[in-house]
């Protein structure tokens, strides 16, 4: 497959739809330099964007927590997504909105000039995980943690954030893994490197306090999910010791969507009925 710079189609820039290979910024761009970005990933299934205005609201606050409030309204950013699929002529997408400073007269760390653009792409993407979504992904666990809410803005859909989980997962593939289970600041169990993350015992559910991490939107629908499901979720602080307990374990994101968990480090889990009750209801209510 080619690059991602190197395709055909087309990609929405500041209100208006461009070539793919033409949708490029300047060297100077204030993002690059200093992580002043904000994205949003989601699916469409079937021609529709699922839980697409949670997302836009999503991507404004996240511009708001980082000082960028964006120049595009929730409805004005929807469109967006719908018109960027429509010309590219799909109905079942990965959806990348990402809204950054760009450049202007402002080259340091403030950039209060500089104007804040915003861009929608989309792509056919299959499965995050490849074949662990049906027989368990195998997890590193990362040596990087997931920083206090008093260092970053940990609500935030931010770029830079996104840092210390590319190291992680790079880690993690040189050892055959698929993604890596981060702690946070404290010691606590927080997420995957993109992903949210649930264990199962005793026919219940363990998932983290979102506190230190991005209490994403995949995670609150498979929450809802369980609790219609009449299955008891327990949203507590998750110690290393807790892990051998654990009977089963699966991540949530839009990209992930709800992938089994195999293994992570040295304890295993089983690909059980719970968690393929979880992702089989989950792929009827997106498509739904």
């Amino acid at each position: 497959m080619a690059g991602y710079d190197d395709r055909d189609g087309f990609i929405w820039m500041d209100g208006k739809l461009v070539d793919w290979r033409g949708a490029n910024v300047h060297i100077l761009t204030h993002a690059l330099h200093y992580a002043s970005a904000v994205f949003e990933g989601e699916r469409c299934y079937n021609g529709k964007i699922f839980k697409s205005t949670e997302h836009s609201e999503r991507l404004r606050m996240s511009g708001e927590l980082l000082d960028m409030s964006l120049p595009f309204t929730v409805e004005e950013i929807n469109a967006a997504k719908e018109a960027v699929l429509k010309a590219n002529n799909l109905t079942d997408a990965y959806v990348r909105a990402i809204a950054w400073r760009g450049a202007g007269e402002d080259m340091g760390v403030a950039s209060k000039r500089n104007p804040i653009r915003l861009a929608v792409a989309c792509w056919t993407w299959g499965s995050y995980y490849g074949d662990a979504k049906f027989k368990g992904a195998k997890l590193d666990i990362a040596k990087w943690k997931r920083p206090s809410p008093e260092t970053i803005p940990h609500a935030a859909k931010a770029a830079g954030l996104y840092m210390i989980c590319t190291m992680s997962k790079h880690a993690a593939e040189a050892k055959g893994c698929s993604d890596a289970m981060m702690f946070d600041y404290r010691g606590y169990v927080a997420e995957a490197t993109g992903a949210n993350i649930f264990f199962v015992k005793d026919g219940e559910v363990h998932t983290p306090i979102p506190d230190a991490i991005l209490n994403g939107i995949t995670r609150q629908t498979v929450i809802g999910m369980l609790r219609d499901m009449q299955i008891k979720v327990h949203e507590r602080r998750i110690e290393a010791s807790d892990l051998e307990g654990f009977e089963q374990c699966f991540l949530t994101g839009t990209a992930a969507e709800v992938t089994p968990v195999g293994q992570i480090g040295d304890y295993n889990f089983e690909v059980g009925d719970l968690t393929k009750r979880v992702s089989m209801e989950y792929e009827k209510l997106v498509r739904a």
